[in-house]
C-alpha cells in the first residue's frame, strides 16, 4: 500500500505522481527529490508575501510558546483583539465587527447565518438567496449550495438548498444580469446576494467590470438586500487593490476573508459586518444569538500570523510591489496572448489567465492533467482549471522566475 493520505481534488485511480516538498521560501518549494520548483498559483491563492516570511514565522514561533489554544466562546486572548483593531483601522470602517472561523467555506457560511439572522431578527420573512452563475464559495453544504451546480457537487445534490440564480456579465451581456437582479429583488423575499467581486476564481477566472459590480450593488441597497462579497481570493491585493471591491467603490454589508489573512501561513477566516447585523442579533434572549463555532474559532497561533500579516501591510510598500507584479504579469500575458492557440487573454492585479483552445473546454478537461504533468516536469506549479491556465504567484516572486513559469506556458503551446 502507498500513503494513506486521500488527497483534496485528486483522483489516486489515475497514478499521478505527488511529490512531496521538504520545504520553502519565498516563491519557491524545495522536494524531497531534489527539486526547486516556483509556486506560480501562491499555494492555492493562500501565499502573499511569500513561504516562511521572517515576520510571519517568527510570530508564529512567539505566540506557540505562550499560548496555544483556549476557547473563544466567552474568552478572549490578545492576538485576537489585535487582529479585529487592525481589520477595522485597514478595512472599510462601516465594517464594525469582526466574526473569527477558520476557512473560506466556512467564513461564507457564517455570512449566510448572519444574513438570515438579521431577517429573523428584524421580524421580516426574507430567506432566499441569490447568486451568480459559475461562482464558487466553498465545499461545505450551504457553500456549495451557493455554488454554481455541476461537477464539483453533483453528487451531493440531495443535500443542497434551494437558491436564486443570476447569469455570469459577460462583456456584452451585463444588462442581462442586472435585469435578472432586479427582478428576482422585486420578489420581497431575498434576504442576499452573495458574489466573488470581480473576478471568479474556480469558474475558470471569469473576469467582469467594476462599474457592473457597482450597479448590482446599488439594486441590492435600493431593495434592502444584503450584499455579500466573498473576498476570499481576491482580497489582500490580488486584484491590484487591498479589495477588489474598491474599485467599484462598493461597502459591502457582510465581507468574507481569509486565504492572505495570515500571509498564507495558517488557516484562519473573517466575516466583517455591519453594526446594524451585529444589532439584529443583540437581545438578552440567548435564542437570538449567531449559533456558529468550532473548536479551533479565533486559534492564537493563526492569529499571531494575521497580526503579523497586518503588520506588513501597515508597514511595507505592498501594494507598490503588487504593481510591479501586475505590470510584469500585463507583459507577459501581452505576448503570449497573441498566439492563436490561445484564446480570451485577461487580468486583474496580479491574477493572468488565457484559454486553451480545445474541443473539450471546461474542469474536467483531458487537457489539465497533461499540462500539469508537463509544467511539473519543467519545475513550475501550476494547476490549470480545465483548459484555462492562470498564474497568480506571491508577490515576492522575482522577474527571472515569473520568465520560466510564462516560458513553461509558451512551451507547452508548441507540445500541445
Amino acid at each position: 500500500m502507498n500513503s494513506p493520505v486521500w488527497h483534496p481534488f485528486t483522483q489516486h485511480g489515475l497514478g499521478e505522481p505527488i511529490p512531496k516538498v521538504l520545504s520553502a521560501r519565498g516563491a519557491l518549494l524545495q522536494t524531497e527529490d531534489g527539486r526547486t520548483v516556483i509556486d506560480a498559483i501562491s499555494s492555492w491563492w493562500v501565499t502573499t508575501h511569500g513561504h516562511c516570511h521572517p515576520r510571519i514565522v517568527n510570530a508564529i514561533a512567539e505566540q506557540a510558546g505562550k499560548l496555544d489554544q483556549v476557547i473563544f466562546a466567552g474568552w478572549t486572548h490578545e492576538p485576537a483583539e489585535q487582529v479585529a483593531a487592525g481589520l477595522r483601522a485597514i478595512m472599510p470602517k462601516d465594517l464594525a465587527r469582526v466574526f473569527f472561523s477558520d476557512s473560506g467555506s466556512t467564513c461564507v457560511e457564517v455570512a449566510l447565518k448572519m444574513a438570515l439572522g438579521y431577517w429573523a431578527g428584524r421580524g421580516e420573512p426574507r430567506h432566499r438567496i441569490l447568486v451568480m452563475e459559475h461562482s464558487y464559495h466553498g465545499d461545505t453544504i450551504g457553500t456549495m449550495s451557493v455554488g454554481a451546480r455541476g461537477v464539483f457537487n453533483r453528487t451531493y445534490e440531495p443535500l443542497l438548498f434551494d437558491v436564486g440564480r443570476i447569469p455570469f456579465p459577460a462583456a456584452g451581456a451585463e444588462q442581462a444580469t442586472l435585469d435578472a437582479l432586479e427582478a428576482a429583488c422585486r420578489a420581497g423575499d431575498v434576504a442576499a446576494l452573495v458574489l466573488e467581486p470581480l473576478v471568479l476564481g474556480a469558474g475558470g477566472m471569469l473576469v467582469y467590470s467594476p462599474e457592473t459590480l457597482a450597479r448590482m450593488h446599488a439594486i441590492c441597497a435600493a431593495a434592502g438586500v444584503l450584499f455579500i462579497a466573498d473576498e476570499v481570493m481576491t482580497g489582500w491585493g490580488r486584484t491590484g487593490t487591498l479589495l477588489a471591491c474598491e474599485q467599484a467603490n462598493v461597502l459591502p454589508d457582510i465581507l468574507c476573508l481569509s486565504k492572505g489573512l495570515t500571509g498564507g501561513s495558517m488557516p484562519l477566516a473573517v466575516t466583517m459586518a455591519r453594526e446594524s447585523v451585529y444589532d439584529a442579533h443583540l437581545s438578552e434572549d440567548r435564542a437570538k444569538m449567531l449559533f456558529h463555532s468550532s473548536s479551533y474559532t479565533a486559534n492564537p497561533i493563526a492569529c499571531a500570523a494575521a497580526a503579523a500579516n497586518l503588520s506588513i501591510w501597515r508597514e511595507e510598500p505592498v501594494l507598490e510591489r503588487i504593481a510591479t507584479l501586475a505590470a510584469r504579469q500585463a507583459e507577459r500575458l501581452e505576448k503570449l496572448g497573441r498566439y492563436a492557440h490561445f484564446d480570451n487573454p485577461r487580468q486583474l492585479g496580479t491574477i493572468a489567465a488565457l484559454d486553451l483552445k480545445t474541443d473539450q473546454g471546461g474542469y474536467l478537461d483531458t487537457l489539465a492533467p497533461r499540462l500539469m504533468a508537463f509544467f511539473r516536469d519543467r519545475d513550475v506549479l501550476l494547476r490549470p482549471l480545465g483548459n484555462t491556465v492562470y498564474v497568480m504567484p506571491p508577490y515576492c516572486v522575482t522577474e527571472e522566475q515569473l520568465a520560466q513559469v510564462w516560458d513553461a506556458i509558451g512551451e507547452a503551446v508548441i507540445s500541445f
